[in-house]
């Protein structure tokens, strides 16, 4: 969904035909040596604004110790001064660095930019993505638009049910983030035809950014790209790209001299003549599936995958400057044995007179996801009100949720589910005995359309604590080849549910380039936001509002101490606005006529009016 909003925002501030056209040259091989007028135009900068705002990372700080926060109350005008500026004389603060624990009692370097370092670098995410995009390898799917774990997995099914491909090089690169080769990287954008030379200067800049220690130490990296940063995943899928494409150079896009007939279906090619026509010769038959550092190659042989490992290994080791971990590189027989991915494990297993794959959540994920519901039935437990209760017993369900939504494309996820289950089942009964309830009602339509059903359903309190072990398998899909945000085709496949007509589109677009004086740039942007919310509509009446019929109503006033966040705005007609702030009997009267709101419609009024210090009418 935040892909997809993502979307839709750069269609509000204008850019969407930009982005097109950049996506389209780069399709057809042209070089890039002017970016940083759109990169460093207003209408981008107003756009990564937009983009980073509701991140929740944003409101961490850097060693500036400023955030989002900070950023939000300044105008646009402000805003756009001081990115522009940032730009002509580009020099990097220092990225604080945050150690994360991991689950094996490690952890993982973390680096936090300035949120205007932030913001400098999501206006340059924003039009290298649909460059690189054009670029990027059809089995590259992590920290890719409209791509997912999913379509990692779904790959993945294919190659052991379909292909029959029974023998997977799992390969771990050591600490990839941090051992990136600068020079490389920058020479492997060249390559991609992104050429403009100041822009190239500013990325050098941000790569050789001082780091800010926990100690109060400072160093300076030679090497890598650091994890936190808003650009780290796109310039490591830039320089993993030429490891996809070489991979896929020996076998899949290999020039074959014997002879076969292409066939297309719907407009797609048809590879399968072309498979076959490979198959009689002497190459290695290997394809890959790649979810950032983490990727593996199937293979038809053992022999075929004992010689893709050492030609891998060698080729990482020469082309980028990149070891890989012996201990968990290695060549398994799916047959035999599992294969981790993703926080999943996969194997091949007979089924009648073939081999179908059959997946679990990985024994990490499993250990990891158990702990983490144990830590929150102690939270429930230990509650500090009855309003913390049901929050905690909130976030219990999301966790649900989230391993629910996430695992459910493992074929054999209800058994791992179910053992979480048993094991967490104890800790429930002695923590939580004395105020589980069988019987209880379900106000949220997920939790009754998912966990309605189940007879293992819980209540504390009157709220639903969803059960774990309650889960059904989903087979993961392929990614639509159509689906891209950076062709019109692509665009309505994903957009096809929207309710959006071409006026409100024009208002959006308006909207977004207007300026009001002693604005700030949250107000503006949440301005956009809610007019979109709302498909153009007066949140009041339900009438579509033109342009100098839209007011913006804060539900609790300013002078009150209301703010310009987007839970205190509700869009509405210019006549509402002035009914919900009237005072005079005879004003109030004048635009009640005028209106003639339905007895729903006036409900609504007199909520405003009181939350805005009026009585009701």
């Amino acid at each position: 969904m935040t892909k997809q909003k993502k979307l839709r925002h750069s269609e509000y501030y204008d850019l969407q035909d930009c982005f097109d056209e950049l996506y389209s040259k780069s399709k057809q091989g042209d070089v890039f040596t002017n970016l940083m007028g759109v990169i460093s135009s207003e209408e981008n900068i107003r756009l990564a604004y937009r983009n980073i705002k509701r991140n929740s990372g944003s409101y961490t700080s850097g060693v500036d110790k400023l955030s989002i926060k900070d950023i939000e109350r300044l105008s646009t005008e402000k805003l756009v001064e001081i990115i522009q500026r940032k730009f002509k004389f580009y020099k990097p603060k220092p990225v604080k660095r945050v150690e994360i624990p991991k689950p094996n009692g490690k952890t993982r370097p973390l680096g936090i930019p300035t949120i205007v370092d932030r913001l400098v670098q999501q206006c340059i995410l924003q039009v290298l993505e649909p460059i690189c995009e054009a670029k990027f390898h059809e089995r590259s799917n992590g920290f890719r638009p409209n791509r997912s774990a999913e379509h990692a997995l779904a790959q993945c099914y294919r190659m052991i049910q379909i292909q029959n491909l029974h023998f997977v090089v799992d390969v771990d690169i050591k600490g990839f983030f941090d051992n990136v080769n600068h020079s490389k990287l920058i020479r492997q954008m060249w390559a991609l035809g992104i050429r403009d030379k100041q822009l190239i200067c500013i990325i050098k800049e941000m790569l050789k950014a001082p780091v800010a220690m926990p100690d109060g130490s400072t160093q300076y990296p030679t090497k890598g790209t650091p994890q936190g940063g808003i650009l780290s995943p796109l310039l490591a899928n830039i320089v993993l790209n030429e490891l996809d494409w070489w991979i896929s150079s020996q076998w899949e896009n290999m020039i074959t001299h014997s002879e076969y007939q292409m066939s297309y279906e719907n407009g797609t090619a048809n590879k399968n003549n072309v498979y076959r026509a490979l198959r009689n010769s002497r190459l290695k038959e290997m394809y890959m599936v790649r979810y950032a550092d983490d990727f593996k190659i199937f293979c038809r042989k053992r022999s075929d995958a004992d010689k893709a490992f050492i030609a891998v290994k060698q080729w990482l080791k020469d082309r980028l400057s990149l070891e890989i971990s012996d201990e968990k590189s290695k060549v398994v027989n799916l047959k035999k044995h599992y294969s981790e991915f993703l926080g999943f494990k996969l194997k091949a297993v007979r089924k009648g007179g073939k081999f179908v794959v059959r997946s679990h959540m990985s024994d990490k994920a499993v250990k990891r996801e158990t702990e983490k519901l144990k830590e929150q039935i102690k939270t429930i437990e230990f509650r500090k009100n009855t309003e913390d209760e049901i929050k905690q017993i909130y976030q219990y369900n999301a966790i649900v949720f989230g391993i629910h939504n996430y695992y459910r494309y493992a074929t054999n996820v209800n058994l791992d589910c179910m053992a979480i289950q048993f094991q967490i089942n104890t800790v429930l009964y002695n923590r939580l005995n004395g105020r589980l309830e069988k019987h209880g009602s379900v106000s949220r339509k997920y939790i009754a359309e998912h966990y309605g059903k189940s007879k293992v359903l819980r209540y504390i309190s009157g709220e639903p604590l969803c059960p774990i072990g309650y889960v059904q398998t989903k087979n993961p899909m392929y990614k639509k080849k159509k689906i891209c945000k950076y062709t019109v085709e692509g665009r309505e496949e994903i957009h096809r549910n929207l309710k959006f007509d071409e006026m409100v589109m024009t208002v959006l677009h308006m909207l977004a380039r207007a300026h009001l004086p002693n604005r700030s740039v949250e107000y503006m942007d949440n301005r956009v936001s809610l007019y979109a919310a709302q498909y153009g509509k007066c949140a009041v009446t339900g009438k579509v509002l033109w342009i100098d019929e839209i007011h913006c109503h804060h539900k609790k006033p300013i002078s009150q101490g209301g703010t310009d966040e987007y839970k205190n705005f509700i869009i509405i007609h210019i006549d509402v606005h002035k009914l919900i702030h009237a005072t005079n009997a005879e004003t109030i009267q004048a635009y009640l006529d005028k209106i003639k709101p339905s007895k729903t419609q006036l409900d609504k009024i007199n909520k405003l009016r009181v939350l805005a210090g009026n009585s009701a009418i």
